[in-house]
């Protein structure tokens, strides 16, 4: 794909995966990558589904070429896609109380939050620490981060706070005398039923959940149970917890109000859409550390210099970000796994979710509308924005110009595009599979790619295997698929992949160069 500037005319969007994705069937058939068609057999009683042998791609050789055959989706749409609704499908709209509670003057919204030492937590303070006419955190939890956690006590004197592991409950009640601190102490709970505490609290009224991984859904599941909205900085409580999530926040009238960033811009977009207005959704994707960088090369550097492939894989041009997330976007793994948020949030079919290369990170993602116009959100890479918007929502913030920068569109120049290239990036079309055949599996994908990239930040795969032990795992789990899991299926299906990875690992099934 060329690079394009912004112009009247229509983009070109990345659209291969109409016709090269794996097509998924309600009843007991699917589509596998092969000229035979194959069947998953759907046991009634569990939900369960059986498959074919079929690969979910050919093996990896030294070009990490994919063999999708074309496939045509279904055309009456009949798959799993639509199986579990949607926590907003195709709008945004609040209803007449919300708009009319105005935050400040005396109107403060209470937070509950989950992983307040974190990057996502630690940022939501900031927020709440800049506008405390508006904000209140009445309880949080943390992870073994001790002497953090006392000094965020110390400032905002939460109601609750809840700990990793309840040994360090005396260590974070002497941090707080040795510092001298008098005011007043706040409940101590631990581990997971502590974190459940912190997301029920009964004084809070919205949760941000900024918690790693699948140990974000039990708490997340209190909160909904609890009538909670839920702030989501969590991308597994949709990706991997979709099916059993997204039911039952519809069932009890939560919204789930997305904080990162392309889902956020989508989100603002849609505000106001009528339904049925809602076409199509584009998420935007940097391109991470390869953008400029070609295929070939990339293979020569695994080979030759697998060190400095690790390092350029580690160091993302636009964002500073944590190793794994940077990977992720090196990989452009975490476009593959919004595709599939995406969808769980607005319910929009994944022949209608595009990724574009939009290197300038200022367009943040658009929406395509019923009559063809498009809107875009834009604004300089900054995640506080996405995270205030979750906690102000429908309102807005006034915020300080020195602290919030304003967009400057002589600074930021041009805006280029260009389509994805799926041979350098084979994560998309394996999330786009992932996403169609739905249950378990969008969860073994993610806990895959988890482990995977773990293990290459330490150093003890290759770069490409990280897409081979994905796509290991998501073939191995397909006899195992189930469509409707219980939260337990779930958490199981997560360490199952991981444990996966390990094995296929240690079994010596991947020879690539590895950094010294």
């Amino acid at each position: 794909g060329q690079n394009t500037c912004v112009s009247p005319h229509r983009l070109f969007i990345h659209r291969t995966h109409r016709s090269a994705m794996y097509a998924s069937s309600s009843s007991a058939t699917t589509r596998a990558p092969s000229p035979q068609k194959s069947s998953l057999t759907s046991a009634k009683s569990s939900g369960r589904r059986k498959s074919s042998s079929a690969s979910f791609s050919s093996s990896f050789k030294k070009k990490v070429n994919r063999s999708c055959v074309k496939v045509m989706a279904n055309n009456n749409n009949n798959n799993n896609e639509s199986r579990y609704g949607a926590c907003w499908p195709g709008t945004a709209t609040p209803t007449p109380e919300e708009l009319a509670f105005e935050l400040g003057n005396g109107n403060v919204k209470k937070i509950s939050l989950l992983g307040s030492t974190g990057s996502i937590g630690t940022q939501t303070l900031d927020i709440v620490e800049e506008h405390p006419d508006k904000f209140e955190c009445v309880a949080f939890a943390c992870g073994r981060n001790i002497e953090l956690a006392a000094k965020q006590i110390e400032k905002f004197q939460p109601q609750m706070v809840s700990v990793q592991d309840g040994k360090d409950i005396e260590k974070l009640k002497e941090t707080l005398k040795a510092s001298g601190y008098n005011g007043p102490m706040p409940e101590l709970v631990y581990g997971n039923d502590g974190m459940c505490a912190v997301a029920a609290h009964e004084n809070c009224e919205a949760v941000v959940t900024g918690i790693v991984g699948c140990a974000g859904l039990p708490p997340t599941v209190a909160a909904i149970n609890a009538k909670k909205n839920i702030c989501l900085a969590n991308k597994e409580t949709l990706i991997a917890g979709g099916p059993a999530i997204v039911p039952l926040a519809v069932k009890n009238g939560v919204k789930i109000l997305p904080a990162d960033s392309e889902h956020s811009a989508l989100f603002q977009c849609m505000q106001g859409l009528p339904p049925g207005a809602l076409r199509r959704i584009i998420l935007t994707a940097s391109g991470g550390a390869f953008r400029d960088v070609d295929l070939a090369e990339m293979q020569r550097m695994a080979e030759q210099e697998p060190e400095k492939l690790h390092a350029k894989a580690t160091t993302h041009p636009n964002w500073d970000m944590g190793a794994k997330i940077t990977c992720d976007s090196a990989t452009l793994m975490n476009k593959a796994l919004e595709v599939i948020e995406a969808h769980y949030l607005y319910g929009t079919s994944y022949d209608n979710i595009d990724v574009v290369i939009h290197p300038q990170s200022i367009i943040h993602s658009m929406v395509e509308t019923a009559d063809s116009s498009v809107l875009a959100q834009l604004g300089w890479p900054d995640m506080r924005l996405p995270i205030l918007y979750t906690m102000s929502w429908p309102q807005r913030v006034n915020c300080s110009e020195q602290t919030w920068p304003r967009l400057d569109f002589v600074k930021m120049g041009d805006l280029t595009f260009k389509e994805p290239d799926t041979k350098k990036y084979p994560s998309l079309t394996m999330g786009y599979a992932a996403g169609r055949f739905g249950g378990t599996m969008t969860g073994v994908f993610s806990a895959a790619n988890e482990q995977a990239v773990a293990m290459f930040l330490e150093k003890k795969i290759g770069y490409f295997d990280i897409y081979k032990t994905i796509d290991m795992a998501m073939e191995a789990h397909k006899n195992d698929l189930i469509l409707d899991p219980s939260l337990d299926d779930i958490v199981a299906c997560d360490l199952w992949a991981r444990q996966n990875v390990l094995d296929n690992v240690s079994a010596g099934k991947l020879t690539a160069k590895v950094p010294a």
